[in-house]
C-alpha cells in the first residue's frame, strides 16, 4: 500500500505539536517524509524519540548539524530533490540558518515552502512565545468553550496546534503542490495557528452576526445551552452524549425517553432549556451507561456514549472500521481518510533521532564517499 502521495518527497524540520503532525498527516498518505533531527540529539546521553510522540511515525530520521556549513548544505542538497519543506520555528529562524525560503526556492524554484508558526510570519505578535492556549484565546475561539458561569475551558490543544495549525499547513502545502501542476513553480505557505482557530470559528460567526449565538457561553445551541445537545451523567458515574437538534430527532429521542405524553416546553423554547435540562438530568441518572446505550445507540437519536481513549479503541463501530491500530506495541488511530483506490500505508514507529541518516541521504542521491565526508566532519550524525 503506497497512499495518494506516493512519489511526494517532503523534508521536516524537526519541531514540536503542530509541525511533526502535519509531516505525520502526510507521511500517513503514503508521502516519503525525511525528518531533519538536529544532530546533538544524536551526541547526546538523552533518549531519542520519547514512546508517546505517535506524530512522529512513518518517516525516517536524518540526523544533521544546521549550525555546522556543511550540514546547511546537506540540507539544501536535499533541498533540491524535494516537492516540500516544513519548518515550525520563530520567523527568521530559518533565515539565520542559512535556509529561508529565500535560499531555498533558488535551489529548487519548484519547491513549496511551509510554514509553520503560532501567530504568523508578520504581525506585532509573530515573535513573541506562546502555545495553543494562547493562539485560541487571541483568535475569539477560547471566550466560547465552557459551561454558563464557568470560566474558558481549553479544548486539549486540538484547535489551535492540530486543527488550525496541523491540518491548515497540510491543506495548504496540497494546494500549493496542485497549483504548481499549472504555474510549474513553488511558494511559501504561511500556516498561523491564530489564523486557523479563527477559520474554524467562520459558522459560529456567521450565528453570531445574524442572531444565532450569544457572546453569553453555556447559553447557546451548541455549546451546552440546550438540553438536547449536552452531556448527561448515569448511574454508575458515565457520561451519555446527545445531539437531537433536528425535531424528528427530537420527537424521536422523547419517544424513546418515554417523554412523548409528557406535557413540555417546546424544544426550541430557551427560556425553557434549564427546567428541560433538569428533567433530563435526574432521568438519565436512573439507568447505567450501558443500558441508555441499549435504549439510545443506533437509533436516529443522535446519541453516542462518552468514550475513554481506550474504550473508543474498542467500540465495535472501531473495531469495524479499524480506526486504530497497534504498531509495534502501541495502539493508536489509523490513518485518515481513506482512499478507494490508493489505500493509506499502515503506520511505521517512530524513529530515533538519525536512525536513518545513511541510507536515507543514500536514497535521496547522496554518494557513500560524500556521507563519510560530511560525518568526519560531523555535519551528520
Amino acid at each position: 500500500m503506497a497512499g495518494p502521495l506516493e512519489g511526494i518527497r517532503v523534508i521536516e524540520i524537526a519541531g514540536i505539536g503542530p509541525g511533526p503532525f502535519c509531516a505525520m498527516l502526510l507521511a500517513d498518505l503514503g508521502a516519503d517524509v525525511l525528518r531533519i533531527d538536529r544532530a546533538e540529539r544524536v551526541r547526546s546521553d538523552r533518549p531519542g524519540v520519547v514512546p508517546f510522540d505517535l506524530t512522529a511515525r512513518s518517516r525516517r530520521s536524518a540526523a544533521i548539524d544546521l549550525k555546522h556549513p556543511r550540514g546547511v548544505e546537506t540540507v539544501l542538497r536535499l533541498v533540491e530533490r524535494a516537492d516540500v519543506l516544513t519548518e515550525g520555528f520563530r520567523p527568521g529562524v530559518m533565515e539565520r540558518l542559512g535556509l529561508g525560503p529565500d535560499v531555498c526556492l533558488a535551489r529548487n524554484p519548484r519547491l513549496v515552502y511551509g510554514r509553520m508558526t503560532g501567530w504568523g510570519q508578520d504581525g506585532p505578535m509573530a515573535r513573541a512565545a506562546g502555545h495553543d492556549i494562547n493562539y485560541i484565546a487571541l483568535a475569539g475561539a477560547l471566550a466560547h468553550f465552557g459551561r454558563a458561569g464557568q470560566k474558558p475551558t481549553p479544548p486539549l490543544n486540538m484547535v489551535g496546534d492540530f486543527g488550525g495549525g496541523g491540518i491548515y499547513l497540510a491543506f495548504g502545502l496540497l494546494a500549493a503542490l496542485l497549483e504548481r501542476q499549472r504555474s510549474g513553480k513553488g511558494q511559501v505557505v504561511d500556516a498561523a495557528m491564530v489564523d486557523g482557530a479563527a477559520s474554524l470559528m467562520t459558522m459560529i460567526w456567521g450565528l453570531y452576526q445574524t442572531g444565532g449565538h450569544s457572546l453569553e457561553p453555556g447559553t447557546n445551541l451548541l455549546d451546552t445551552g440546550a438540553h438536547f445537545y449536552e452531556v448527561y451523567e448515569t448511574s454508575d458515574g458515565k457520561y451519555i452524549s446527545l445531539g437531537s437538534i433536528e425535531p424528528q430527532f427530537y420527537a424521536e429521542l422523547l419517544e424513546r425517553l418515554g417523554l412523548e405524553n409528557e406535557p413540555l416546553p417546546e424544544q426550541m423554547d430557551k427560556a425553557a432549556w434549564p427546567q428541560l435540562k433538569a428533567r433530563f438530568e435526574a432521568l438519565f441518572r436512573t439507568r447505567t451507561r450501558d443500558e441508555w446505550c441499549r435504549v439510545l445507540e443506533g437509533t436516529d437519536v443522535c446519541f453516542a456514549p462518552v468514550l475513554s481513549m481506550p474504550e473508543a479503541a474498542a467500540h465495535p463501530h472501531a473495531r469495524a472500521r479499524r480506526a486504530f491500530v497497534e504498531v509495534d506495541g502501541k495502539q493508536q488511530p489509523a490513518p485518515a481518510p481513506r482512499f478507494s483506490r490508493t489505500p493509506n500505508p499502515l503506520p511505521t514507529p517512530p524513529a530515533r533521532p538519525g536512525e536513518h541518516t545513511d541510507r536515507a541521504l543514500l536514497d535521496w542521491g547522496f554518494s557513500r564517499d560524500l556521507l563519510a565526508s560530511l560525518r568526519e566532519a560531523k555535519a551528520i550524525a
